[in-house]
């Protein structure tokens, strides 16, 4: 398998914010910028393994500034970590108000952990990373050192007491 590097599986993709995708008060649901960094993800992570790709865990997703109906969100996603089977992919989302100049700010960000699956839906290798800079080595080091935390971690879903349907 040829190792491949972050720039060749990294993407921006933007999207002006409207009305249905807001609450009353014009802020956009976190959800609907949730759903666009995940797309994200999911596209970086198919390019790198090009393989079907799964979400298995968000961390520390942050929102750092409201995004607004009619705002431009740009996500800008790339690869930090990959494992055998899993892949870190970095979000950032800037948001830009369209009616000012250089009105670009951090809006959002958040680490994806994508897992790659073979046609049976079982996970599958997938290629290396070829690190060609020190910020790219750090940010490689920092993702592995969240993976390994994570992977010994009890993976049950856990109900709170008196929960009822």
């Amino acid at each position: 398998m040829i190792n491949k590097k972050i720039q060749n599986s990294a993407v921006v993709m933007s999207m002006v914010m409207l009305p249905h995708q807001a609450n009353v008060a014009g802020n956009v649901h976190g959800g609907e910028i949730m759903k666009l960094m995940d797309n994200a993800a999911y596209v970086v992570a198919h390019r790198h393994a090009r393989a079907n790709v799964v979400t298995a865990r968000v961390d520390e997703l942050a929102f750092h500034h409201p995004i607004l109906v009619g705002n431009l969100v740009i996500c800008h996603a790339h690869l930090t970590f990959v494992g055998t089977s899993s892949m870190e992919v970095t979000v950032v989302v800037e948001v830009e108000d369209l009616y000012k100049e250089s009105s670009q700010k951090c809006a959002l960000s958040a680490y994806f952990t994508m897992v790659a699956l073979n046609a049976g839906g079982h996970p599958m290798k997938v290629p290396s990373l070829e690190l060609t800079t020190e910020e790219e080595k750090i940010q490689f080091n920092e993702g592995q050192k969240r993976y390994e935390e994570h992977k010994g971690k009890v993976k049950n879903c856990h109900v709170p007491r008196n929960y009822q349907i």
